[in-house]
């Protein structure tokens, strides 16, 4: 039985902590967020109590640290929980910075520690049976991945501010999916974006439509396009085409339930947002988790290179989309 700490009670970390309270494997014993308010809520929930998040680190009776909070503070945690002998689950970004990101995963290093990114869609069912049939070699050398992600509603521009700029925020599941699916490093990376659906983002730096390029070093390709807005709910999708085939993964109807008449045929709209669309890989995350620990595994995939790869993909986007030019990736 694995005793986990969330730090974080935001929608996000009210995400797993109910997805860790349903885990047999599993006990959520303490909840800690800056808003008493939140952890005392979530905490009633799931049966939980409630702590400082440095007590929570602390605590002789916590295994595991997962970290829900606001991104400028992951960094930090990782470092803490790291010296405290945690087992570490962080959300992604571990930080919006390249230099820090490797200064925090030298500590992880140092302490031998396990850490594991929350890039949640590689334990998608649907994603990771793509995946697989891939290594299984279904469509032989891969060629060129295709990956459309649209969320159904932008967010605030106030979220903006604070978020990194859609490239680092929102691509970044995709920048990662990329890297999982192809294998390969990517070596340049070139971006186009543009603030079409609210053109209070835009006012703001970031974009809420955009499209990238990149390439490895054996010629491999990946196009990745995000839009915040899509109205017929949450785009999820991703192609592979290779030398002898192709694979697909095409969104989730909320039904299979399909109308045919003498207008055509219908069906009813994809799954809304992503906490229906990826409730199940929130799930096997978990224990994928709880499996790494048990194993005594200190780099379960996603690992901290893993996070550290693709924000160097988020960074050459942002700076090729304010340059116009293509960038390099070391």
């Amino acid at each position: 039985m694995i005793r986990f700490g969330v730090i974080g009670a935001g929608r996000i970390g009210k995400v797993h902590a109910t997805t860790i309270a349903a885990n047999p494997n599993a006990k959520l014993a303490y909840v800690a967020d800056a808003f008493k308010a939140s952890a005392e809520e979530l905490a009633a929930r799931t049966g939980a109590e409630v702590a400082e998040a440095e007590d929570v680190i602390k605590s002789p009776n916590v295994d595991a640290i997962l970290i829900a909070t606001p991104t400028p503070g992951h960094a930090d945690l990782i470092e803490a929980a790291a010296r405290a002998g945690k087992a570490i689950l962080c959300e992604k970004p571990v930080s919006l910075s390249v230099d820090r990101i490797n200064a925090c995963l030298e500590v992880v290093e140092k302490n031998r520690s396990t850490l594991m990114i929350g890039f949640n869609r590689r334990f998608d069912p649907n994603f990771a049976s793509l995946e697989a049939r891939l290594r299984r070699g279904d469509i032989g050398a891969i060629e060129i991945v295709t990956i459309t992600s649209r969320d159904p509603a932008p967010p605030p521009a106030e979220y903006v501010k604070s978020s990194g700029g859609l490239f680092r925020d929102m691509m970044i599941h995709d920048f990662d999916m990329a890297r999982f699916l192809v294998g390969e490093e990517f070596t340049v990376v070139n971006a186009l974006g543009s603030s079409l659906v609210d053109k209070a983002i835009g006012a703001e730096g970031d974009v809420d439509t955009a499209a990238v390029q990149m390439q490895t070093a054996s010629g491999r390709i990946a196009v990745i396009t995000n839009s915040r807005r899509a109205t017929y709910g949450y785009d999820q999708r991703i192609e592979v085409h290779g030398a002898a085939g192709m694979l697909a993964a095409k969104n989730i109807a909320a039904t299979s339930v399909e109308l045919s008449n003498a207008n055509g045929v219908s069906g009813d709209p994809v799954q809304h947002f992503f906490l229906e669309r990826y409730a199940q890989a929130y799930a096997n995350e978990i224990n994928a988790f709880i499996e790494a620990i048990n194993a005594g595994n200190p780099s379960p995939r996603p690992s901290g290179l893993d996070g550290l790869q693709a924000q160097k993909l988020a960074e050459a986007a942002t700076v090729s989309w304010h340059t116009g030019r293509p960038v390099a990736v070391n």
